[in-house]
């Protein structure tokens, strides 16, 4: 069943016609298609909405379909509220080598945007890594804007900072990090150490606008990649990819800032298929997205919860055939905006964007 108005490229420039208003369906447009500008596909995207109104889409740009190898960091702003995008932009690129795992925030007083991004030898891979098979280890670095992703400074490494030397794999998000209402920095990750069997979700924060940034606590084995907010009593709450939670989201809160983590819980409602997810505060809504099922990466949907969490609607399908990772973002206006993964045939087929009101997943 066909959920979605889609665009595709007109003159050159990507557009989506008209914006969701009340309960009315999404409007979805294709913003990395495999094979474009000599990629040969595109994933692990990264919504931003600036305070200025910037829409920031990040990916990872691929030279083979591969977790490893040539992989760079890149981007496409929308200044109209994603009617419009630019041309491709190149934010890292470490040759043939691999950069990626975008997690963005802004800082609400500077206005600053800073990315966190991963770094391995693009000759080495994950399994290689978390087995200790090469001497190689993932490394964290950060580079930043002034100017809403215009420009981009020099990746500056922080590895020391923020991943203890017996881990060997490191993930940043992929997709969001926060900020909370005290002004701390959250961003959420996952590692594999050295003697154990699974990976591990964590957080890192920054109490200085991003000058400076420290680890904080684990979660639980067998949790992997993770998406965080705030709630209103100021606890941070983790939803996190689970290795062990039989196809349930694992869910934990921590009330130090993400110092440390309660007991993961899993969550009965929040199934998936063992794959990243988008999850974020909207006012006194939270909104999560992913591909809600047990098996397959397909049928990605939004759903929302009006109790910070503890019960969730059935959900709003974006797109019912495959689909996988996905980034969400409050717009102005009472709208969400979804950044995804999808295909007919599978789901790395393309990167698309979708706009549409909250009522719509509300209703």
């Amino acid at each position: 069943m066909r959920l979605l108005t889609r665009r595709g490229f007109i003159g050159g420039v990507v557009a989506v016609s008209g914006n969701a208003r009340g309960s009315e369906p999404p409007q979805a447009v294709d913003i990395f298609r495999a094979g474009d500008n000599g990629y040969n596909n595109f994933r692990i995207p990264a919504l931003l909405a600036t305070k200025k109104g910037t829409l920031l889409a990040f990916a990872e740009a691929r030279g083979a379909r591969s977790d490893s190898g040539n992989i760079d960091l890149v981007l496409k702003r929308s200044m109209d509220g994603g009617r419009t995008w630019s041309a491709l932009q190149v934010v890292a690129d470490r040759g043939t080598d691999t950069i990626g795992n975008p997690c963005p925030v802004q800082d609400r007083k500077t206005g600053r945007i800073l990315l966190p991004l991963t770094f391995n030898p693009g000759n080495v891979t994950e399994a290689q890594m978390i087995g200790r098979k090469v001497e190689a280890r993932r490394t964290v670095y950060l580079t930043w804007s002034d100017d809403d992703g215009a420009t981009w400074a020099p990746l500056k490494e922080i590895t020391d900072s923020v991943r203890k030397p017996h881990w060997t794999w490191y993930a940043t998000g992929p997709g969001n990090g926060i900020q909370t209402r005290r002004g701390r920095l959250v961003i959420p990750c996952d590692h594999y150490a050295e003697g154990t069997e699974g990976s591990v979700s964590h957080a890192i924060f920054s109490d200085d606008g991003g000058a400076t940034w420290q680890l904080g606590g684990d979660a639980a084995e067998g949790t992997n990649e993770s998406q965080v907010v705030e709630l209103r009593d100021g606890s941070l709450f983790l939803n996190m990819r689970s290795y062990r939670g039989k196809n349930r989201r694992g869910i934990s809160r921590s009330s130090d800032g993400g110092k440390t983590w309660d007991a993961v819980a899993w969550d009965e409602t929040l199934v998936e298929p063992v794959c990243q997810a988008s999850f974020i505060a909207a006012g006194k809504l939270l909104y999560f997205s992913n591909p809600a099922t047990t098996d397959k990466r397909e049928r990605l949907t939004v759903r929302v919860s009006k109790d910070e969490g503890r019960t969730w609607s059935s959900g709003k399908v974006l797109h019912a055939g495959p689909s996988a990772y996905s980034s969400l973002a409050s717009l102005p206006g009472t709208k969400l905006g979804c950044l995804y993964e999808s295909g007919t045939a599978g789901p790395y087929e393309a990167i698309v964007f979708a706009t549409f009101a909250e009522a719509w997943v509300n209703s």
